[in-house]
């Protein structure tokens, strides 16, 4: 893998996407045990349903589908979530089961989300974050992306991810301010291709690449966030 210059993020925080069947009960979660506010829900391709809840700069993508999804191996295994008033780290669990950690701002670098991630080829997605995403290391198995954190477990028995349409933390969600050039900037770096460029309406154009283990990562251009990528009359 070849390294790649810094990307130039359109946010400094990531986005955090995952798909439930359990839609009535995932809203209550996030909407009163953890007390979010939430957008009206958009409708995007292929029957995707998306419910955006802000979380500080973050926002938690609860997506649904109109087809069935399956529950395959590569999601995310854990989110942390910096909480005001929080003094010990305290793990929860939401209807689907996906886990999720309250922790005091600052503890282990996290001062808004990161997210943890089990794999078996911890060299290969230390040069993924390192030199593929241009993360700031802060150890030898966590990275700073912009003000986000992840964190690598080794886990032997970690097979590779299915698809980002599928149950849990699937995918999390990078803004970026040129997305074609970036995207394609990624791929000659020796990145895997998840999903080439494509728009939803003006709204945001968006793009998917791979971890080493096939785990799914977005890539965006929000016209909110960095303006237009179609030509301006």
């Amino acid at each position: 893998m070849n390294t790649h210059k810094k990307i130039s993020l359109a946010k400094p925080v990531i986005d955090i996407g995952y798909f439930t069947e359990d839609l009535a009960k995932t809203l209550d979660f996030w909407r009163l045990e953890v007390g979010l506010d939430y957008e009206p829900p958009v409708k995007f391709n292929d029957g995707l349903t998306q419910y955006r809840h802000q979380l500080g700069g973050s926002v938690i993508k609860i997506n649904t589908s109109k087809f069935f999804l399956n529950k395959n191996p590569g999601a995310y295994a854990k989110l942390l979530i910096a909480r005001e008033g929080q003094t010990t780290p305290e793990t929860v669990f939401d209807p689907d089961g996906n886990e999720i950690m309250f922790v005091p701002p600052g503890y282990n670098s996290v001062t808004g989300v990161g997210i943890s991630i089990k794999t078996s080829k911890i060299k290969q997605h230390q040069q993924f974050y390192r030199d593929a995403l241009g993360c700031e290391t802060l150890s030898a198995n966590t990275f700073r992306l912009g003000e986000s954190v992840i964190f690598l477990e080794k886990d032997p028995n970690a097979r590779q991810a299915g698809h980002w349409v599928d149950k849990g933390l699937r995918y999390f969600t990078i803004h970026v301010r040129q997305i074609d050039d970036t995207y394609a900037a990624l791929i000659n770096a020796g990145v895997e291709q998840g999903e080439a460029p494509y728009s939803i309406g003006k709204i945001a154009r968006i793009s998917f690449i791979k971890d080493p283990d096939g785990r799914w990562v977005e890539v965006a251009q929000r016209a909110s966030l960095a303006g237009p990528w179609w030509p301006e009359d």
